[in-house]
């Protein structure tokens, strides 16, 4: 039962092994807000190679086994199902227009053709797939494609960053992203702070939900005797346990927290101070290097 803690999805843990560790995290935001944003108007080719180098820097971070790959089988089985559905349901043929006159009636008319074949290369064609009632055309393969490797790099790349930076450090990184709101008289550092509460409530409402779920499984409920009704019935009563356990553990903690007399401290205060000599270092520079290389990289041929 306990295969919540078995997927860390979005949990940090703690650790010294694993490159991705020592990077600096706002580098680490960085190269995330590059794999949430550079996907969108983009060819299949980029889409695919951010794919590819998302598992290739997943392989080759040093980090231990157990901690990403059921995470990482589980998006990617996901990633898989909604881009097999998308491709096989049918997406609408495109708008049939009509000419005025015939192109035979014009000797020197250049007509314009659009190819809705699967995968066309030079001589190479292959025309689209039917699967009974299912056609996959070149548009049900570009939208299958287009949504199982957004899945994939928007999961898996948060997942990945949420893994290898605490609480603190994630905290501290948006609030220096946000500085600049300072100057028109936002509150960064309480809402930094009320952020860093929410992290810390996350494995709260999973231990919640899981003992809901076990709580079920001790009574050995059966769902297929109860019926839609009486199903329906039940999940409404377990979603509003789970809402009325979350709030009893939110003022629990905001009781606690006034009786130590509480009050919010800045973000800097959670991290740890680091050396000039820490911020520069030979892996921080490859890091905005290959970011740059990477922007660049899309730019030119990301509509491939």
């Amino acid at each position: 039962m306990d295969w919540l803690r078995k997927i860390p999805i979005g949990q940090f843990v703690a650790g010294r092994s694993g490159w991705l560790r020592k990077l600096d995290p706002r580098l680490k935001m960085a190269w995330v807000a590059m794999f949430l944003l550079t996907p969108v108007l983009a060819g299949p080719l980029w889409r695919v190679g951010l794919v590819v180098a998302l598992l290739f820097l997943t392989l080759f971070s040093w980090l231990p086994l157990r901690i990403w790959w059921r995470s990482c089988c589980l998006v990617i089985v996901l990633a898989a199902v909604v881009g097999v559905l998308a491709m096989l349901l049918p997406t609408g043929e495109p708008p049939a227009t009509l000419a005025v006159r015939s192109p035979q009636e014009l000797p020197n008319a250049f007509v314009l053709t659009r190819s809705w074949n699967l995968f066309e290369i030079g001589p190479l064609n292959l025309g689209n797939i039917a699967l009974g009632p299912l056609v996959i055309d070149r548009r049900s393969a570009e939208l299958g494609l287009n949504t199982s490797t957004l899945i994939f790099t928007v999961i898996h790349s948060v997942n990945l960053m949420l893994l290898t930076t605490s609480s603190e450090d994630l905290v501290w990184t948006l609030r220096w992203f946000m500085s600049p709101l300072a100057w028109f008289g936002l509150p960064v550092d309480r809402i930094s702070f009320q952020l860093l509460l929410s992290l810390r409530f996350l494995p709260l409402v999973q231990e919640e939900f899981q003992n809901l779920l076990r709580a079920l499984a001790s009574r050995t409920v059966n769902l297929r005797r109860l019926g839609f009704k009486a199903t329906l019935n039940l999940v409404i009563s377990v979603a509003e346990r789970l809402l009325a356990n979350i709030l009893l553990r939110a003022e629990q903690g905001a009781d606690a927290l006034v009786a130590r007399g509480g009050f919010w401290l800045p973000p800097d205060h959670f991290r740890p101070t680091t050396t000039l000599k820490e911020r520069i270092s030979f892996l921080n520079i490859v890091a905005s290097f290959l970011l740059l290389l990477v922007l660049g990289l899309r730019w030119k041929y990301g509509a491939l």
